[in-house]
């Protein structure tokens, strides 16, 4: 019988710990390779103004749909209809984008100009108003009274890499023949780029060009973006759009470069609780030909530049496996069908035809297929009940298997705390269709204003133990109902908390600026304690698709053009190296972490190793190791390497923060990032001091 992966023996020394590895011991299930995978969805700036180069706000004119209104019977999100309190979100939304003079767009949208947009000239010389365009999507109508005047939007350009920017516009005119593109300054009154649009008709006409920006103009400031008149007159105008000319089909390339560089493994796409609405066929052909539509899970507006294609051509960019999450709410089985032979039907069918006469001829071959979204909570649009999942489920894999055999379906699990029987419902009333269920692990407890920062960080640090407890709970159940090979996949992870208000009286300890969250170093903290949780599980556990992209969660952020890291994207990077690598056990003697009763769900008592440790053959001459710190205290690690290597060197990979709240910001992307360095192997040992709040990989390599 096989040693388990990690033998552990606690000792009373807080600053000393030891470790053996046992590098010849076999017959572990390999490392999944899909361990550190990302997922992605239409949630505020995680897509549009995120992974996709367009800089524009509100590119279609679209009348804007402002979300936060509660949620209605059927799920998703109601929108505001109250005036002053759309324009609060309007002025917030402003100042959080460093727009000049938020209070414009307050105004120009009160007089019919689209969210985003506004005058270029006074309201005199100005005039706006609602129109239409094909296919019956909401235009704009501007009319001047004298040259120079038109519309504009307060953008940020990414100087730092490209001058060079392509604009395309879709417009008619019943009387003026051409339009000016511009880029000002902010207080500029000349332009720092400019370009002409000729040729303008009463005919809807897509116009394309490009712009360059002068070399001095500044990297870091505002810019307006103007498209203006040269004379009295008016234009109906039903898109502007505007990519840095170093664009990779659409694709923002700094956030492309990173996500390479990590070594993504893995994308899901588009839910999240937007898929529960999403219509896959909006998002397919011509991008101008596309329809925008009110986002339905998050309120804005959903104009559709990014679908299945755009999608799959993001993730051969990054060098990732595409996966799919489906509309299993509002959406019907046949609709799915449809969608999984768009992506996987040779061209001599019906949905693969369309693909090929969008540009793909080859089938995309999307291999993972995830059946609805978080369906067991009234917040998902179209939410159902255990049974009403466990007839979805069967419909949709009877279905969605007629256009591909090959496919793996992913089936949409319950809550580890979920008392409803959700899951073994799936289990036995579909055990020959089950495979594979998913969990989120979406944990952020609310917590008083009196609660000790460290004593939440450290009860966060042991939700993972809580969590392996109830996955082997859950395996043995698939496995009672009669399911082979039984699968996990955690589709979400992230850590988010908030603090209640604080009572009368009451002594404040948290605040939001110590509150640890997606953005903070503990997030890359609690990302890997699941990993090793995982590795620990075997082969059940077959995927991560942590939360996620740009701007969402934990991973990277895009600000003014520029985008930069979060701790979490540097961890998940540094166990990447981990997938496909064999484990291999350890024996652990150090110092508990125990529960300070903070997180109710970590029940009181609990312990843990202030030293959690995952050892792995990537091959037969390296070994990797993998340490990750709950402690609050520097700790000594004599590590033996149990003959592995008996002398060499070994290279340290570490990433570390003076406390677990510290975040990189845009002006300060650096502040946590890993640094590497070389210690010496003595006598087949490596001694290493691991930090407080601290990540490292041990990277051995025989001879």
């Amino acid at each position: 019988m096989n040693k388990p992966l990690l033998y552990f023996t606690a000792s009373p020394a807080r600053d000393k710990a030891s470790a053996r590895i046992f590098p010849n011991e076999t017959g572990y299930p390999k490392i999944s390779k899909y361990i550190t995978g990302k997922f992605c969805e239409h949630l505020g700036h995680n897509i549009y103004n995120g992974m996709h180069a367009e800089i524009l706000h509100n590119p279609t004119f679209a009348d804007f749909a402002y979300g936060g209104g509660g949620t209605p019977p059927d799920g998703g999100t109601k929108y505001l209809c109250d005036e002053t309190a759309i324009a609060n979100q309007i002025r917030n939304g402003g100042k959080r984008f460093g727009f000049p003079d938020p209070e414009k767009l307050v105004e120009s949208r009160a007089d019919g100009l689209a969210h985003f947009w506004i005058r270029e000239g006074s309201r005199d010389a100005v005039k706006v108003s609602p129109d239409a365009a094909p296919p019956s999507a909401r235009a704009q109508r501007v009319e001047v009274s004298s040259a120079g005047h038109g519309i504009a939007q307060w953008t940020y350009l990414p100087l730092h890499r490209v001058t060079v920017f392509e604009w395309r516009i879709v417009v008619r005119s019943p009387n003026l023949k051409s339009l000016t593109v511009s880029i000002f300054a902010e207080n500029g009154n000349k332009p720092v780029a400019s370009a002409r649009l000729t040729g303008l008709s009463r005919e809807w006409k897509t116009f394309r060009g490009k712009i360059s920006v002068k070399t001095s103009a500044a990297a870091d400031a505002p810019y307006r973006f103007v498209i203006s008149a040269p004379g009295k007159g008016q234009f109906v105008i039903g898109r502007a759009l505007l990519y840095p000319a170093d664009h990779i089909r659409g694709a923002d390339p700094d956030v492309v470069k990173m996500l390479k560089e990590s070594h993504l493994p893995l994308l899901r796409w588009p839910g999240g609780n937007f898929v529960s609405g999403y219509h896959w066929k909006d998002g397919v052909g011509p991008v101008d030909e596309r329809p925008t539509r009110p986002n339905p899970a998050w309120g804005g507006v959903e104009p559709n530049l990014f679908g299945t294609d755009d999608f799959v051509d993001f993730c051969r960019a990054v060098g990732c496996e595409p996966m799919i999450c489906i509309n299993a709410a509002s959406a019907t089985p046949e609709e799915a069908a449809e969608w999984v032979e768009y992506c996987n039907g040779s061209a001599k069918t019906p949905m693969g035809r369309l693909r090929a006469g969008n540009g793909h001829a080859k089938p995309f071959n999307i291999r993972l297929w995830e059946i609805g979204n978080e369906l067991t909570g009234r917040h998902q649009i179209s939410w159902t009940t255990p049974a009403g999942y466990s007839d979805r489920y069967r419909e949709y894999v009877e279905a969605m298997r007629k256009a591909d055999s090959k496919i793996l379906f992913l089936a949409c699990g319950g809550p580890i705390w979920w008392k409803e029987g959700w899951n073994e419902r799936l289990y036995t009333e579909n055990t020959s269709m089950m495979r594979c269920i998913t969990d989120h692990i979406l944990q952020g407890p609310r917590v008083p204003a009196s609660t000790e920062p460290l004593d939440y960080y450290r009860d966060s640090m042991l939700l993972s133990i809580v969590y392996a407890g109830a996955y082997a709970e859950w395996r043995e159940l698939m496995k009672k109902a009669g399911i082979k090979n039984p699968r996990l996949a955690i589709t979400e992870l992230q850590l988010f908390g908030s603090i209640l208000p604080a009572k009368e009286g009451e002594t404040v300890r948290l605040t939001p600026d110590k509150l640890v969250n997606p953005g903070t170093f503990a997030e890359g903290v609690y990302d890997l304690l699941y990993y090793h949780m995982a590795v620990r599980l075997g082969d059940f556990v077959e995927l991560f698709t942590h939360s996620a992209t740009v701007n969402h969660g934990g991973g990277l952020r895009k600000e003014k053009e520029r985008v930069y890291a979060n701790p979490c994207h540097y961890a998940q990077g540094m166990f990447s190296a981990f997938a496909g690598a064999s484990p291999v056990p350890v024996e652990l003697s150090c110092a508990e972490v125990t529960s300070a009763g903070v997180v109710k769900s970590v029940p009181d008592g609990t312990k843990a190793p202030v030293l959690d440790i995952v050892a792995a053959k990537a091959d037969s001459r390296t070994l990797l190791v993998s340490i990750v710190s709950r402690s609050t205290e520097a700790v000594d690690l004599a590590l033996d390497l149990g003959g592995f290597a008996k002398s060499g060197r070994a290279e340290v990979t570490k990433l570390s923060a003076g406390v677990p709240w510290v975040v990189n910001t845009l002006a300060s992307p650096q502040a946590v990032a890993p640094v590497s360095e070389t210690v010496p192997i003595v006598n087949g040992a490596i001694s290493v001091t691991v930090p407080p709040f601290a990540i490292m990989r041990l990277t051995v390599s025989r001879g």
